[in-house]
């Protein structure tokens, strides 16, 4: 489980980067890939999204019958904090970088429009929760997880689809839901 001191110290950390974001100090990378390694970065930044959520669930539990109720409780994870993180979006309405008026809160919207969906991070959320989720299930796999999780969520920042505070406020938010949900299912 990621520790709740940790989750407080994201929380912490996201407030402090929006802070600094809206000084105007340039926080954004502005990059382009290319090639073999934008094919790469898009296959890993795809790690707890929807598809990769459904198959890692069904070989769970087709691998590992010992853990069945973690088949369940991976997708509630990683779809419950997206749907949070899609009730957060939709909200405060956070402008993504490099778009016209970019990093502004423009308030509550029902419509999606993916330009003003920038924070929380879902990505990175999802990703972090269903890191915590196999952490907690397979210990000694733990380090590839994070790994996973953390890189899909750098991926967000390097390919310029976030501000930093973004990606720190949904890395703390999908440690706490996967959290809460390995309690739930006591793992």
């Amino acid at each position: 489980m990621m520790s709740w001191t940790v989750a407080g110290i994201l929380a912490l950390a996201c407030f402090a980067m929006m802070l600094i974001e809206r000084s105007g100090l340039r926080t954004t990378l502005q990059t382009q890939f290319k090639g073999d390694v934008k094919r790469e970065t898009r296959w890993w930044a795809q790690y707890g999204q929807g598809a990769c959520t459904v198959f890692v669930a069904v070989l769970l539990w087709q691998l590992d019958r010992r853990h069945t109720g973690a088949a369940v409780a991976l997708p509630v994870a990683t779809f419950g904090v997206s749907f949070l993180c899609t009730v957060i979006k939709r909200s405060v309405g956070r402008v993504r970088p490099n778009r016209d008026n970019a990093g502004k809160f423009l308030g509550p919207a029902l419509k999606h429009a993916n330009f003003r969906e920038s924070f929380p991070s879902s990505h990175s959320a999802s990703a972090i929760a269903m890191t915590v989720v196999l952490a907690e299930l397979y210990p000694e796999a733990a380090a590839t997880f994070w790994v996973l999780g953390i890189g899909c969520a750098a991926l967000r920042y390097v390919m310029d689809a976030h501000w930093p505070s973004d990606i720190l406020g949904g890395i703390a938010l999908g440690g706490v839901g996967a959290n809460l949900v390995c309690l739930a299912f006591r793992f």
